[in-house]
């Protein structure tokens, strides 16, 4: 309901409307005001739709009413509504969480004769919120884990709870309360403090896993409304995570506690302790520390299965230094250890606590437990020990064999156990050097080579074995660096011993390397020099350095030619190196170099023809095999010349015989040099001897061997009979080689001989220059090519068969015809 001072103020309003009105004459001014806005409770209950207040206006009547804005043609549509008089209704519920808590509309009174807008007003109406909704919490359970050492008064967990409701009301305003704790106990208290929409638990006194592994906490949020009071809860879950409040104990020992010089990564003891914490808990784990151990002999380890600790050796102890060794072991857990009892219980405070450590990072170590040990040592045999066990000897290569390079001194430190030892040569990769096994000297077995591909950085390696007579018998190891200095005892050679040049006028160049097995000063840089006709051809620019020029002139022309140069390293030891070039017209084809090379090498085809005619050989070969084992008895024809043997109709061998047969040979210009020759064969036969033939020439038949030797035409006539001669030989007669090779020398001079007059027979011509590849010739024409007319008379065919006749009336019918 309007107020009698509301109605008042929209008088005076409307009053002074008119009088602008009035002031302005013809134009009416329209002014807007904002009246005091109306308010709706969310959720009414109805009866929809209800009145909730009257827009005073003089002389309704006269006026129509209307209404823009939210609630009517804006969201929320269709809420509100005005009639004729003036009176606001509601049509439905609203809600204040909606998010529009105030509406805004525009009032508007207009004439009903012309339309025209006499009033108009802005109207505000409130939504006012009620309590309908409860503290609603972002989780309903809550879970964290909290170890038992944690100090009271730290934060355990933070709750958050949030209300729709209005936060400027105490509809929307809330409180958290721990409702319950399950199980409560005696040594803690929990506790919940609120800032602003958020509770944070806390706790007094001391947790102890022993007690409650786990605390259950209800908190509930209940807000502040007037009419009424909402409230919601959630639930807090606090594992308790086991501390280390319980010491661990030593209840024993076993092992042997005894070890072996020299041994190492064997187990010794084992420890064990009684721990009440959590068993696989960090604070029931043991943690064993060693004392005593200042050279670091022992490591002790942890069982995760059992918790003992096992102790081992893990650096080899000499029985000669310690006979045992006192260490202590302490125990302690992963994590560190702490106490806490509640000494009194202060209301509105923190409680009384007697707690260890008294202050964060103070030492327990005084509370640890500890166990004494004694671990002795065995004594056992002893390996010979080197003196040193390195040596490093500089020596010249090329060193001579047998030179000492030093001598190993071992001993052994045995007291127990003396023994005696021997050297003995272990790793020598390329056998330099040997080792007495008694004094154990080395001296060199070969050669020094620095350059050996067994030498690793100018370093060879040798190692050297003392091996006594123990039982087991033991080595010792002592290790040989032969430090090997250079010398100059190599050659500069070229890397590459082959180039190609391109055919041009102008002078072309071509790099060209060698290399030294030596080191400096007996390498690079090198100094180079061509050897032989080279000039206005060849020349090195420069004449030195590891890589120079070989540079072409152009008077070289193409085709495969041999440099001989010679390259001297800085103390000038030399070598000459043979260098293939070829030299090609590369404007021609880019590839003539590779293509020169290519034809020298042999095809498919011909590699075939030659593999075919091979095969052919071979079967000729077997062919005549064959034919020469067969038992067929041959005439032997008269040799007018030299005849040796003659028919004898002998058909099968008789009893055994001897059969001398010699032949002295004379040469022309000495009747001292003759040559004889013996055979001698066994015949061993059945059957009697039909004929026996020995042939003995005279010396006037001798006297015509030269005659056979030196005139070629007589030598190929009786080349085919003294083929047969020799044939019949060796199928009928065992000869006496033992005879024959002390006149063999002779035979092969005259054969020599024979040779050298028909080469001396031969013209000698020097080879000439026609033309030069890749060039055009000046003239087709070769040199003439002489044959004497005189070289055939036709008294020849007096000695060759008919159908040479046939072709001398061809070819030389000129001849023929005399």
């Amino acid at each position: 309901m309007r107020t009698p001072a509301f109605s008042v103020l929209l008088l005076l309003l409307l009053s002074w409307s008119v009088c602008s009105w009035a002031d302005g004459g013809k134009i009416r001014q329209k002014r807007m005001w904002i009246i005091e806005s109306f308010a709706i409770e969310e959720e009414s209950p109805g009866p929809f739709p209800y009145k909730i207040g009257n827009i005073h206006a003089e002389k309704a009547y006269l006026l129509k009413f209307e209404l823009q804005g939210e609630g009517v043609d804006k969201e929320p549509k269709n809420l509100l509504t005005i009639n004729d008089k003036a009176d606001v209704y509601v049509h439905r519920k609203v809600d204040y969480e909606s998010g529009q808590n105030i509406l805004k509309l525009m009032f508007e009174a207009k004439n009903k004769s012309n339309n025209e807008v006499d009033i108009r007003l802005g109207v505000e109406i409130r939504i006012l919120d009620i309590n309908d909704h409860a503290p609603a919490f972002q989780k309903s359970v809550y879970e964290v884990t909290v170890d038992e050492s944690q100090a009271q008064g730290t934060e355990v967990l933070t709750v958050l709870a949030h209300d729709n409701d209005n936060p400027t009301t105490s509809n929307g305003t809330f409180t958290y309360t721990i409702k319950s704790v399950t199980p409560k106990t005696e040594n803690v208290e929990f506790y919940i403090r609120q800032h602003k929409e958020s509770g944070s638990i806390y706790f007094k006194g001391c947790l102890d896993y022993e007690k409650a592994q786990k605390y259950t906490i209800l908190v509930e949020a209940k807000d502040n409304g007037d009419k009424k009071q909402l409230s919601s809860t959630s639930t807090v879950i606090i594992n308790i995570q086991d501390g280390n409040n319980n010491l661990p104990e030593f209840t024993g020992k076993t092992g042997p506690g005894k070890v072996k010089e020299r041994e190492t990564g064997v187990e010794v003891l084992r420890l064990q302790v009684t721990d009440k914490d959590k068993p696989g808990s960090k604070a029931w784990i043991a943690k064993y520390t060693i004392n005593g151990d200042k050279e670091n002999l022992f490591k002790i380890e942890t069982d995760p299965v059992t918790n003992e600790g096992i102790l081992t050796v893990v650096k080899a102890m000499d029985y000669e230094e310690q006979t045992h060794q006192n260490i202590s072991i302490i125990v302690q857990n992963e994590v560190p250890y702490f106490s806490c009892k509640v000494k009194k219980q202060v209301p509105n405070a923190m409680w009384e606590l007697d707690k260890i450590p008294q202050n964060p990072g103070a030492s327990v170590a005084s509370l640890y437990k500890t166990m004494q040990a004694t671990i002795h040592v065995d004594d056992i045999n002893d390996p010979p020990v080197f003196i040193p066990p390195v040596k490093n000897v500089p020596v010249l290569e090329n060193t001579a064999i047998g030179t000492s390079l030093t001598t190993f001194i071992a001993k052994d430190t045995d007291g127990s156990h003396a023994n005696t030892f021997k050297f003995v040569k272990g790793e020598d990769l390329d056998n330099w050097v040997t080792v007495d096994p008694v004094t154990g000297q080395v001296t060199t077995a070969k050669v020094l080579d620095r350059e050996s591909p067994f030498v690793i950085n100018d370093t060879y390696k040798v190692i050297v074995y003392a091996v006594d007579d123990g039982v087991p018998q033991l080595t010792g190891t002592g290790t040989l660096f032969i430090h090997v200095n250079d010398e100059n005892d190599n050659v500069p050679i070229l890397e590459m011993n082959r180039i190609d040049f391109c055919l041009n006028a102008e002078p072309t160049m071509a790099n060209i390397t060698a290399k030294d097995l030596d080191l400096p000063p007996y390498s690079s840089p090198f100094y180079y020099e061509l050897l032989g006709d080279v000039k206005n051809k060849w020349r090195i620019d420069p004449i030195q350095g590891n890589t120079v020029t070989l540079v072409k002139e152009k008077d070289v022309f193409s085709g495969h030619q041999l440099l001989q140069i010679k390259i001297s390293d800085q103390q000038g030891l030399y070598s000459i190196q043979n260098l293939s070039v070829t030299v090609c017209d590369c404007s021609v084809n880019s590839d003539c170099h590779v293509r020169m090379v290519s034809k020298a090498r042999m095809g498919p085809t011909a590699a075939l023809l030659v593999l075919l005619a091979i095969l052919i050989l071979i079967v000729m070969g077997l062919l005549a095999l064959l034919i020469s084992c067969k038992q067929e008895k041959k005439m032997i024809a008269n040799d007018d010349a030299i005849g040796c043997l003659i028919t004898t109709n002998t058909e099968n061998p008789g009893t055994d015989c001897t059969v001398p047969f010699s032949i002295g040979v004379d040469k022309p210009d000495s009747a001292n040099m003759h040559s004889s020759m013996h055979v001698s064969t066994n015949v061993k036969s059945s059957q009697n001897i039909t004929s026996q033939t020995v042939i003995q020439k005279s010396q006037h038949a001798v006297s015509q061997a030269p005659q056979l030797l030196y005139d070629g035409q007589a030598f190929e006539r009786s080349a085919y009979r003294r083929a047969s001669i020799r044939s019949s030989f060796r199928s009928n007669y065992k000869v006496n080689t033992s005879y024959f090779g002390e006149n063999l020398a002779v035979l092969i001079n005259q054969k020599v001989l024979a040779l050298q007059k028909r080469e001396d027979e031969l013209g000698v011509y020097e080879p000439h220059c026609y033309a030069d590849e890749g060039k055009p010739t000046a003239s087709s024409e070769l040199d003439a090519i002489s044959i004497s007319e005189d070289d055939f008379h036709p008294d020849m065919l007096k000695t060759l068969d008919n159908r040479f006749s046939q072709l001398a009336t061809i070819s030389r019918p000129d001849l023929m015809r005399r």
